[in-house]
């Protein structure tokens, strides 16, 4: 199947790609009442209703014409990494027979030893990824296409069906670079944060992106105050080179000229995530350097240790070297967490588990090994 085959996708829309604007839109064309909006997205949003059929207190006349222009959700979940009490990884089929991952992070307890009552999602914002960060598997068989802003919304109704979980914190960390598919994000994250929708905190909302100056200036007028986290991975141009091609196109100069835009615009800390790559960034001489950027920006710093990645060489460094580079950075007094992170047993590298089916269905062919 070719990236541009659409042989399985129904005809229809997916009524999670329309905001209540649209929905309004839509109602008032078609000769109704808009408040008929608002009923279909509580039954969407807060009823979870799994089909049209189900929206009872439409007339069952408009109810069979939404079914002849509309569907639910666009994902079928196809497998599950992980036992129900730790961090899982679920594998969903799209309409064109793609595939996209989403992990789920359930609550553990603080330092204080109490139970959090977080629970985080971790989204994709495409199919593949053709930024090449070379840490990662997303990008090993190239990019195939952006999601829309119903199959991003519907990985949050897929994954809470699945777990049976309320999800109260979103990261967009998983497959892909969600600024370079910043349209469908941004409608997404309307979706996502507003009360007639999903009704996520905005602060309870992270954007990641690996460096993309222009869209995160434009993503920083976003009227909704989402927290910004940056794939730094090396505090130099030369050792980001080698891990980040993006920074070639915009360097370390321009991407904090666009913190500081974003830093006037929200209030929120920005954090640097870093994965700290034996022998590659985890020099002190690199911490040193890390801890002033932070220091410049008011940024927090999320180290990470590699997570091994089948066809790439690199590895993680021993816990001293994770430590002592942590500590470097917390000395300048920056605040600093070493996430020994969850998922390292269930190929919870962004892009593992669908690279394995892709290539197991003849999809794609099995891409070459990764080179540093």
């Amino acid at each position: 199947m070719s990236a541009t085959d659409n042989t399985d996708s129904p005809i229809t829309q997916s009524l999670l790609n329309l905001s209540k604007d649209d929905l309004e839109q839509y109602f008032v064309a078609a000769g109704g009442k808009s408040y008929r909006a608002k009923q279909v997205l509580e039954w969407i949003y807060q009823q979870r209703v799994d089909g049209i059929d189900e929206m009872s207190n439409l007339p069952s006349s408009m109810r069979e014409h939404m079914e002849k222009e509309f569907h639910m959700n666009d994902l079928q979940h196809v497998e599950t990494k992980g036992a129900d009490d730790t961090t899982r990884k679920f594998l969903f089929r799209l309409n064109d027979g793609r595939y996209v991952e989403t992990v789920f992070i359930p609550a553990s307890k603080g330092l204080n030893g109490k139970q959090s009552s977080r629970k985080t999602i971790c989204v994709s914002s495409q199919v593949g990824c053709a930024f090449g960060c070379k840490f990662c598997a997303s990008g090993l068989a190239g990019f195939t296409r952006n999601l829309t802003a119903a199959e991003i919304v519907g990985q949050m109704l897929a994954v809470e069906k699945q777990t049976g979980e309320s999800i109260n914190n979103i990261v967009f960390m998983g497959m892909g670079e969600p600024l370079a598919n910043i349209k469908n994000l941004i409608k997404a994250l309307e979706i996502i944060t507003s009360h007639w929708g999903l009704n996520i905190g905005a602060r309870s909302v992270t954007v990641s992106t690996s460096g993309l100056a222009p869209q995160i200036k434009e993503l920083a007028e976003f009227p909704v105050p989402i927290r910004l986290a940056i794939s730094l991975h090396g505090a130099t141009d030369d050792v980001r080179d080698l891990i980040m091609p993006v920074n070639k196109k915009w360097p370390i100069k321009e991407l904090f000229d666009s913190l500081h835009q974003w830093r006037l615009h929200k209030k929120q800390k920005i954090s640097l995530e870093y994965i700290l790559i034996e022998g590659v960034n985890d020099d002190l001489n690199q911490a040193a350097i890390l801890a002033k950027r932070a220091k410049g920006i008011n940024a927090k710093v999320n180290l990470i240790p590699y997570n091994t990645v089948d066809g790439l060489d690199w590895k993680r460094p021993s816990s001293d070297v994770c430590y002592a580079f942590r500590d470097v950075i917390a000395d300048a007094g920056i605040n600093t967490t070493l996430r020994l992170e969850k998922g390292h047993d269930i190929n919870a590298a962004c892009g593992q588990l669908r690279l394995k089916k892709e290539t197991a269905e003849g999809i794609i062919e099995a891409p070459a090994k990764a080179r540093q």
